[in-house]
């Protein structure tokens, strides 16, 4: 029974970090905004004003509330493989909301001269900011789930040589 525990604690804080990074990165993504007038004309940067930025809160959201109710499930279930396959699914999502926006604060840091785009960071330095650090606990939190998926593919492989 203590070696049962022993092996569900790091799971445990594994997923604790996850949570506390997704909800931080969707936290922090929610209340970037700034604003800047440009010629007598008011311009207001927010994440709802690109789908990038939506898609990055709404797969960060949605991570929490998995991981939040992966929380309560006991120990011992027989969903294990089913776990493993929505922590896969999970973490394939964050990482392709992670380079949605990441390519959008690129455009917006850099702008792109082939198209025409200028940066606006330069005006909203605000809101780029909270995007950078929404970047950043988003990234860890991608790096999480990724050591979730190895731990959990791990002990599955434990799991298949005893039976054999």
């Amino acid at each position: 029974m203590g070696s049962d525990y022993r092996g569900r604690i790091p799971m445990f804080v594994l997923r604790l970090v996850a949570l506390a990074a997704t909800v931080s990165a969707t936290l922090i993504m929610v209340t970037s905004h700034d604003s800047a007038e440009f010629f007598s004309i008011k311009f207001e940067a927010n994440y709802k004003k690109s789908p990038a930025f939506n898609y990055f809160v709404i797969m960060n959201a949605i991570a929490s509330g998995y991981t939040f109710i992966l929380s309560f499930l006991p120990a011992k279930t027989s969903y294990g493989h089913l776990v493993f396959l929505l922590d896969l699914v999970m973490t394939l999502l964050l990482d392709s909301s992670i380079s949605a926006c990441l390519a959008i604060g690129q455009v917006g840091k850099n702008g792109n001269g082939n198209a025409g785009w200028l940066p606006i960071c330069g005006q909203v330095p605000k809101f780029c900011d909270h995007v950078t650090a929404a970047l950043i606990a988003g990234f860890v939190a991608s790096i999480v789930y990724f050591i979730i998926l190895v731990y959990s593919l791990h002990n599955l492989i434990n799991i298949f040589t005893l039976k054999s």
